[in-house]
């Protein structure tokens, strides 16, 4: 057993060693500023210890002498939100340090949002990586953000979506090839909705999840009907089985991962589930792409 899943297995750290690391980081980053750091002046004569002193930390966050003092001796006092973000600001912490200085203060952290055009071109050539396993990768709004050729053959082509539309959750409600080709269609779409619902329930002031929201209960109306029973779930290990028009049927396994650099980005891959599920995916796959479809490839003398 790794140290990892040692530490896994003893669960979430207890309060006394929680605020016991608060107390550390705290007294670390206050002891890598300077004085002209934070604008103020380096005054004269030597210094006992480095870094600043605690007054100043409090002069700059406005937080009182005494409570600073028990937070960074890790006594059991509350730390407030607003507290935490002015210590975050005085202490001068950058996005990663602020989100860890709220995680030991036992506070929620703001969600991640990340640039889509920033993240693109990095995944998408571990999307196309994946092949011959279907690979598609999404925002936090289940929008389309990439997809290879194995998923275009296998699943359904993204890019035959008009850009606003360009939704997991359209495809599963509102298109009909994708529909007709899911030997159980149900229990999938409930399952991405259930997902879809808690992601929503994250950001409930989003207008994109708004806006979503409303399109797909005038589109679908088993889409309207489940949404009012606030479906919620967490993805589950499932394996989906398509009847594709070329190779018959196929069983592919589901999995998501979420890159760490991008945690608001959700990446899919769909395995074959066992060897017959390979050999027929590799022939659709093999295939040229304009010969996936039902009708095969062009008759002798023909174009192609």
């Amino acid at each position: 057993m790794t140290t990892d899943e040692t530490a896994a297995d003893q669960g979430p750290p207890s309060a006394t060693a929680r605020r016991a690391e608060l107390a550390a980081f705290l007294r670390s980053q206050r002891a890598r500023l300077r004085p002209a750091d934070v604008g103020l002046p380096a005054g004269h004569g030597r210094r006992r210890t480095p870094g600043l002193r605690r007054e100043e930390v409090v002069a700059l966050s406005g937080v009182s002498l005494t409570w600073y003092t028990w937070l960074e001796q890790g006594r059991p006092i509350p730390a407030s939100a607003q507290v935490v973000d002015a210590l975050a600001r005085a202490l001068r912490l950058d996005p990663d340090q602020h989100r860890h200085l709220r995680v030991l203060a036992d506070l929620p952290t703001p969600p991640v949002t990340t640039p889509t055009e920033t993240a693109t071109p990095r995944l998408r050539r571990l999307v196309d990586a994946a092949a011959p396993n279907a690979a598609s990768l999404y925002d936090r709004y289940y929008d389309f953000i990439a997809w290879n050729d194995a998923y275009v053959r296998l699943r359904h082509d993204p890019g035959s979506m008009p850009p606003p539309r360009r939704n997991l959750l359209w495809m599963m409600f509102t298109d009909t090839e994708n529909r007709r080709r899911m030997v159980n269609w149900e229990p999938a779409a409930r399952a991405v909705l259930g997902q879809f619902r808690a992601a929503a329930g994250r950001r409930p002031d989003d207008p994109r999840f708004a806006e979503l929201v409303s399109a797909l209960t005038d589109a679908s109306p088993e889409f309207r009907r489940w949404w009012a029973s606030y479906p919620v779930r967490d993805f589950r290990p499932a394996t989906v089985v398509i009847d594709h028009p070329v190779a018959g049927r196929i069983a592919l396994d589901l999995y998501q991962l979420r890159p760490v650099e991008y945690p608001d980005l959700l990446l899919v891959l769909q395995v074959p589930a066992g060897a017959e599920d390979t050999r027929r995916a590799q022939a659709v796959l093999a295939r040229p792409a304009r010969w996936t479809k039902a009708d095969g490839p062009p008759a002798a003398g023909t174009s192609a």
